[in-house]
C-alpha cells in the first residue's frame, strides 16, 4: 500500500509492495527532483533515517541512493551525505509542429487504399508459415538489401507482373518509397549530380525529399503524352505507368527518348497493378535496366502502414544504395519481410490484387455515374485509385465538401493551379462509399450557387 514520508522539502509516495519497494523509491525521488520539490544541492536524509521513517530496510534506501547517484540525479559527498546533483537550466520549450489532423469522416483524397480491405487472414497464414520455416539467422542483423527470401519472391513477381528485370541481388528492401527516393537521391548527390527533373504535377513530399538530399529541382512539363524528356538534369523522377495525379501513361515515343537520354531515371510505380481498360502498362525499367531505378511498394496494394517497399537498381548503384540503407536504419523489419515473401510465393498476393482491382473498378464506375448526374466527366480514369474532375471553382467545391465531412483536394495541391479537383475512390470502405459520393454530389451542387 502507498505510504507518504514528508519533510519540509520532500514528499514521497512509495509503494511498499515486496520487491518493488526500491524501484518505487527511486521513481519517487526522480519525480521529486524533476518537479523541483528537491532543489539542486538539497541534502537528503541519511539512509538510516529515511529507512526508519518509511519502515523499510536501510540497504534498500542505500541501494536506491547509489543507483540515482550512478544515473546523475544525486551525488554522494564524503562527510556531507547525499545531495541532489546540480542540473542544467531548463531550456525554453521548443516550438512543436502541429500533429496531423484526424482523418475526415469521408476521405476522398488521392493516394489512399481501402485500409479495411487489408487481407488479414491471408497475412496471418503467411506470417505463421514463414515464421515456422525461417532459419534463426533470419532474425539477426542481416544484409541491408533485405532478406533473400523476399528479394527472390519479388524478383519472380516483378518480372511476371510488371515486366521488370529484377535479379534478387539488385533489389534493396526499403521502408516505403520516401526512403527509397531519399537513398537514391543522396547517392546520386554524392556521385556529383546537381539537379533532378521532376514532373510539374506530383507529390509535394517527394520534391522536399529530393531537395533535402541537396539536389536542385527542374520541372518537367506534362501533357497528354506524359512528362517531357529531361534536358538540363542528371536524373529524373517520373510516374510513367500512371502519371500522378493527372493519370496518363507515358507515351511510347517519350519512353524511347528517355531510354536514349541516358540519365538516371527513378520510376515510381506507385499503383501500376491497378489498370481497368486493359492489361497494366509494363514498367519502363525493362527497356533500360542499366539506368532506370524501379521503385515499388506495398502501400497501395496492401497498406501504407506496413512500410515495405523495394528498389530494383542498376548494377553500379546497388552497393552504394545498400550502404546508404545500412547507415540509415540498418535493415527493414524481418518479420514483415518474411510474411510478404510468403504472401508473394503462395500466390495470395496476386489473388488479393485481382480482387482489389475489381473492387476499385466498381468504385470508379460509381464515381463516374455520380459525376454524370451533375453533368461532369473525369480524366485519368484508366487506372489507379483517383480521378481528376474539371470544375469551375475548385476551392469552392473543396470548401463545400469539407462542410459535409468529405475531404477532396484541388489540383493545385499537386502543382500549378487549374480548374479541377482530384478525387480518390480507394479509401472509403464499401459501407461508407455511397454516403461519401452523395455528400460530394451535394457539394458540387452547392458550389455552383
Amino acid at each position: 500500500m502507498p505510504q507518504t514520508w514528508a519533510t519540509s522539502s520532500l514528499d514521497l509516495h512509495v509503494n511498499l509492495d515486496g520487491t518493488r519497494v526500491r524501484a518505487s523509491l527511486e521513481g519517487a525521488l526522480r519525480e521529486a527532483v524533476r518537479a523541483g520539490r528537491l532543489a539542486p544541492g538539497a541534502r537528503l536524509p541519511s539512509s538510516r533515517a529515511l529507512a526508519a521513517d518509511l519502515g523499510i530496510a536501510r540497504n534498500t534506501v542505500a541501494d536506491a541512493y547509489g543507483q540515482l547517484a550512478a544515473e546523475g540525479w544525486l551525488e554522494a559527498r564524503q562527510g556531507s551525505g547525499t545531495r541532489v546533483a546540480p542540473r542544467a537550466p531548463a531550456a525554453p520549450a521548443p516550438h512543436r509542429a502541429e500533429l496531423p489532423s484526424p482523418r475526415p469522416r469521408h476521405d476522398l483524397r488521392a493516394g489512399w487504399p481501402d485500409l479495411a480491405s487489408f487481407p488479414r487472414p491471408a497475412w496471418l497464414r503467411a506470417a505463421r508459415g514463414a515464421l515456422a520455416a525461417a532459419a534463426p539467422d533470419a532474425f539477426g542483423y542481416g544484409d541491408p538489401r533485405g532478406l533473400p527470401v523476399l528479394r527472390a519472391a519479388l524478383s519472380d513477381y516483378l518480372a511476371r507482373a510488371r515486366g521488370v528485370e529484377a535479379e534478387p541481388d539488385r533489389i534493396v528492401i526499403v521502408t516505403g518509397f520516401t526512403q527509397g527516393l531519399s537513398l537514391v537521391a543522396r547517392v546520386l548527390r554524392a556521385r556529383g549530380a546537381r539537379t533532378m527533373a521532376v514532373e510539374a504535377y506530383g507529390h509535394r513530399l517527394h520534391r522536399e525529399v529530393v531537395a533535402a538530399a541537396g539536389l536542385e529541382l527542374r520541372d518537367l512539363a506534362v501533357d497528354d503524352d506524359g512528362a517531357a524528356t529531361p534536358e538540363e538534369a542528371q536524373a529524373a523522377l517520373l510516374t510513367p505507368a500512371h502519371q500522378f495525379p493527372l493519370g496518363m501513361a507515358l507515351a511510347p515515343h517519350r519512353r524511347r527518348r528517355l531510354v536514349e537520354w541516358g540519365g538516371v531515371v527513378i520510376e515510381d510505380d506507385y499503383d501500376g497493378e491497378f489498370r481497368y481498360d486493359r492489361q497494366p502498362v509494363g514498367a519502363m525499367q525493362g527497356l533500360a535496366p542499366d539506368h532506370v531505378v524501379y521503385a515499388g511498394t506495398a502501400s497501395k496494394t496492401l497498406a501504407p502502414g506496413l512500410r515495405l517497399g523495394w528498389l530494383v537498381l542498376p548494377g553500379d548503384l546497388v552497393d552504394e544504395v545498400a550502404e546508404a540503407k545500412r547507415l540509415t536504419d540498418g535493415q527493414a523489419g524481418a518479420v514483415d519481410q518474411l510474411a510478404l515473401g510468403e504472401l508473394l510465393a503462395s500466390g495470395a498476393y496476386d489473388r488479393h490484387v485481382r480482387r482489389m482491382r475489381l473492387v476499385y473498378r466498381r468504385r470508379r464506375d460509381r464515381l463516374l455515374a455520380e459525376l454524370a448526374r451533375h453533368g461532369l466527366a473525369a480524366t485519368g480514369i484508366a487506372a489507379g485509385l483517383h480521378a481528376v474532375v474539371p470544375v469551375e471553382d475548385p476551392e469552392a467545391v473543396v470548401a463545400r465538401a469539407a462542410e459535409r465531412g468529405v475531404a477532396v483536394e484541388p489540383l493545385a495541391a499537386y502543382g500549378p493551379p487549374g480548374p479541377a479537383i482530384v478525387v480518390g475512390y480507394g479509401a472509403p470502405p464499401d459501407h461508407a462509399f455511397t454516403a461519401a459520393l452523395a455528400r460530394l454530389g451535394a457539394a458540387l451542387v452547392d458550389s455552383r450557387r
